[in-house]
This record gives structure tokens, C-alpha cells and sequence, in this order.
């Protein structure tokens, strides 16, 4: 059945799902779901904010009901009457609003990405399994949307039009809907090494162009930071902005630094310890500058500070040490991030010092021993940490050149 519509209206309280039906008309069934007003959202029909654990498990709900609804509405036979239809609707909601959300079916797609990531958890970090958890719940929305589920041989090109076309909807970044499609073809691939056919390779996604306009902090700028003065509560997190920076370590590595992990080569004050993300050792010669903010926390490292505390207080740092040129970033405003030109303080965050110590160092350190010390397997990657745009390298070639011209 074609032009089937499913809504989800608030009346007093209580969601209730409207189906038109062509030649039937209208339905309105109530769901076991209630909700207050101010945490409903009309235009997208659902909880305001579906990342709260609450709301997130009622947004599943209603994707279930909408899947369930529109599935029975396929198949009606049409001559069953008001009453009938109606008894039916009620009885799928109540069911549907009770089920899983995955299908058992083996033959649908998110019954084998589920699979999938628990064939290979004893082989995925924690970081990877929980990004594949993300996926599986970005395709369970998009189901939601589409109002069915979807089967192994449906994933196709028209599968990725629709996909896209519900990321926008959703104002979803192209990177996060690349990689999502990029995990699904991850899938199809695993499924064909174990004899079932798919159409992986109708999974085609436009290239997308990234503007390489990092934000890093220039030696010029270090400077500055070093030099403010700060009330005493944002001074360790000056520390360890500039230890960072000279490091080149993400903030689950350096922020674990600890005196026990020093060692010395020829004299040669080092850190030695494992990357948490990569599992790969590390042995870091450390800068003066390191060595000069250990010595004033009487030969080890400022006390450590939460993620998300970090971020707001460096923010504070780089305000207060006057870093308020315009620069174009990415804003995360609630749950998604868009480009925006804003003071350059609001867009530190802790991954600055990785990028910084790549590109402060660019050019000066053989680029081989760089990787080395940020943990980079390859060159590809390590360029992406590279501010190509840093004006301090394009006045060292201009001084260079001059020089050389002289």
C-alpha cells in the first residue's frame, strides 16, 4: 500500500500514533508512551533530546511502532473494516512497544551488524566497540525514518541516496554519515567472506573535500600563555596545555603522566609508557619546557584534571592570554557541530597540543621521528595533524628564501 503516512502527535500528555491510510482515512491510536509537553518536539515528532537515556529508549520505541505500523499497513487486506483496522493498529502498537529493537530475522541488515561487532568485540578496543555501537544506533534511526527494515540485499546505491537524504534531514556532519556507510560495507564484506551474497559494491560515496584549517598554537603564541598571569585555579591547567604542546600526546596519555615513568638515556630525561588508544609503546625524550613545569611541582606533573573540565579551563587560559584572532572551526552546539568563525580561545581543546607539537616541529624535526614520537603508523595520517595554513612557517620560508636571496 502506497502513501502510507505515520505521525506522532502530544495530546494531554499522551503520544498517540495517526496513520492515514488511502480510501480508509485517518487513525489515531494511543501508545503506552506519555510525555510533558516541553520535552516533546513537534516538527521531528519525538522527545526533544533522544541522547538522554530516557528519551533515547522512547525514540526507540516509537521507531519500533512506526516500523511495526507501516510494515502491517503494506500488507492489509482491504477490506477489513474501521474497527478491525483499528483493533489491528492497537494490538501492533502494543506489541511493537515492547519488542527489541533489532530483528531476529537473519535476514536483515541490522540483525548481522549486531552480529558483527560481537563476532569481533575480544578484538576491538573499547573506543572502536563503542563506535560501532554508535552505527548500529545511527541505522536503527534511520529505519525509524524510512519506517521499515531493511534486508541484505536492499543495501544498495538507492539504500545510500536514502541514508544521506536522512542525515541531512537530521543536520548530521558528511563525515559521520561516510563513516557510517563505510561500517555497513565493513559488514557486507565480512558477510561475503562467509558465502552470502551482498551489493557492497553499490555502496559508492562522493569524495568530500576537507578544508585543512586546523586550529594549533604557534611558539609565538605558547609565549603568551606561558607568560599570563592566571588565578591559582587555572594554573594547572596551563601546565598541562603546554606539556601537551610539547608532548604531542592525546589527553588519555599525557594526563596519566607520572614521575615512575621517567627513565634516562645518556643523561637524557625521558617518559616511557603505553598509548591508550593504540596499545603502542612510547619512548619520549622530554623538552625543557616539560622538565622546567615538572620542577616547579617538585619533579613531577600538576595534579590531573577530568576531559571535560580541561577543555573549559584551557578555554579560560587562552582567553585571558589575549588569543582572540577570528578562526574558522567546528562549533558543537548540543549534539551536532557545524563551522563557524568565532574568537580563537573558544576553539581550544585538549587535542591542540597534538596538533600543535606536529606542526610547531614540521619542517624542523625529520618527520620520521616525529611519528615516533606521536604514535602515527603512517605519514597520511600524520599530515593530518599538519596547520599547512600556520603563518610562523610561511615567515620561516620567507626569511629563508631571503636570506638565501642576499
Amino acid at each position: 500500500m502506497k502513501n502510507i503516512c505515520i505521525d506522532f502527535v502530544l495530546d494531554d500528555g499522551i503520544v498517540k500514533a495517526k496513520l492515514f491510510l488511502p480510501r480508509k482515512g485517518y487513525f489515531i491510536i494511543d501508545t503506552p508512551i506519555s510525555l510533558t509537553p516541553q520535552h516533546w518536539d513537534r516538527r521531528l515528532q519525538r522527545p526533544l533530546n533522544i541522547y538522554i537515556k530516557t528519551f533515547k529508549r522512547i525514540n526507540e520505541a516509537l521507531d519500533r511502532i512506526r516500523i511495526a505500523l507501516a510494515s502491517w499497513a503494506r500488507d492489509i487486506v482491504t477490506s477489513m473494516s474501521r474497527k478491525e483496522i483499528e483493533r489491528s493498529m492497537f494490538n501492533r502498537v502494543a506489541r511493537a512497544y515492547k519488542k527489541s529493537s533489532l530483528p531476529s530475522d537473519k535476514r536483515m541488515l541490522l540483525y548481522h551488524v549486531h552480529a558483527y561487532i560481537n563476532a569481533r568485540k575480544h578484538l576491538l578496543s573499547p573506543a572502536t566497540r563503542k563506535r560501532y555501537h554508535v552505527f548500529l544506533a545511527l541505522l536503527q534511526r534511520f529505519e525509524g525514518y524510512a519506517m521499515r527494515h531493511f534486508t541484505i540485499r536492499e543495501v544498495n546505491a538507492l539504500f545510500v541516496q536514502r541514508f544521506l537524504a536522512f542525515g541531512e534531514n537530521e543536520q548530521y556532519s558528511l563525515t559521520t554519515l561516510h563513516r557510517s556507510i563505510a561500517f555497513v560495507r565493513t559488514v557486507l564484506h565480512f558477510l561475503e567472506k562467509r558465502g552470502v551474497r551482498t551489493m557492497s559494491h553499490e555502496l559508492e560515496l562522493p569524495r568530500i573535500r576537507k578544508r585543512n584549517n586546523l586550529v594549533t598554537l604557534s611558539e609565538t603564541e605558547l609565549e603568551l600563555i606561558k607568560n599570563v598571569t592566571l588565578p591559582a585555579h587555572l594554573q594547572h591547567a596551563r601546565d598541562w596545555l603546554i606539556i601537551s604542546c610539547y608532548t604531542g600526546q592525546r589527553i588519555s596519555d599525557f594526563m596519566r603522566f607520572r614521575p615512575d615513568m621517567l627513565c634516562f638515556l645518556q643523561d637524557t630525561a625521558c617518559i616511557a609508557f603505553c598509548q591508550q588508544k593504540t596499545s603502542r609503546d612510547i619512548l619520549l625524550p622530554l623538552h625543557p619546557e616539560v622538565l622546567h613545569i615538572m620542577k616547579q611541582h617538585a619533579d613531577s606533573f600538576p595534579l590531573p584534571i577530568p576531559p571535560q573540565r580541561y577543555n573549559q579551563l584551557i578555554r579560560e587560559v587562552t582567553r585571558l592570554a589575549g588569543l582572540n584572532s577570528i578562526t574558522e572551526c567546528c562549533i558543537r552546539q548540543g549534539h551536532r557541530a557545524s563551522r563557524k568563525n568565532v574568537p580563537k580561545w573558544m576553539a581550544i581543546s585538549s587535542h591542540i597540543g597534538r596538533r600543535s607539537f606536529a606542526t610547531n616541529f614540521y619542517g624542523k624535526i625529520p618527520t620520521s621521528l616525529l611519528m615516533e614520537a606521536t604514535g602515527h603508523a603512517s605519514e597520511r595520517m600524520f599530515q593530518r595533524y599538519i596547520n599547512h595554513r600556520d603563518s610562523s612557517q610561511v615567515l620561516s620560508l620567507a626569511a629563508y628564501m631571503l636570506g638565501k636571496a642576499s
